[in-house]
């Protein structure tokens, strides 16, 4: 009975001493959201991590952060390969890129900008006509 369990045990214990020290495929993600136009760090910005398939497709599911008082995020776990990675945060315009992972530590500094002024066709424009008109087309008539 003793060589039985002693033979059961030795392969599970090979097996789990193998699985500890075999290398791992996920990386450590750290972020820092910063305002783009003073440096300063963005509290609570919203941190979304989608993997992206092999045909540039975005995977169904993800994973979301959210940055401390510093404007620092982390995840331990990310998988080698490709991740999308979208921040936003209220009053920025939305920040996204993908990421190749292939590193144990990867460091990204997200730098967010204040939106961008529409454009309206009621304002004047300095450098644009308002009366231009489009080029003619030729004069010549075509034969039929």
């Amino acid at each position: 009975m003793r060589k039985i369990a002693l033979g059961f045990l030795l392969p599970l214990l090979l097996m789990a001493s193998v699985a500890v020290f075999a290398q791992d495929d996920t990386a450590l993600l750290n972020f820092q959201v910063l305002r783009d136009y003073n440096g300063k760090p963005i509290r609570n910005a919203s941190v979304v991590m989608h993997p992206v398939q092999k045909n540039g497709k975005q995977s169904k599911g993800g994973l979301q952060i959210k940055t401390d008082a510093e404007g620092k995020a982390s995840f331990d776990g990310a998988p080698y390969g490709k991740l999308r990675v979208q921040v936003l945060a209220p009053g920025f315009q939305t920040f996204g890129a993908d990421y190749d992972i292939d590193k144990p530590t990867l460091e990204i500094t997200v730098k967010m900008k204040r939106p961008a002024g529409q454009y309206s066709i009621y304002e004047e424009h300095p450098g644009e006509t308002k009366d231009e008109k489009p080029a003619e087309p030729d004069s010549k008539e075509k034969p039929q």
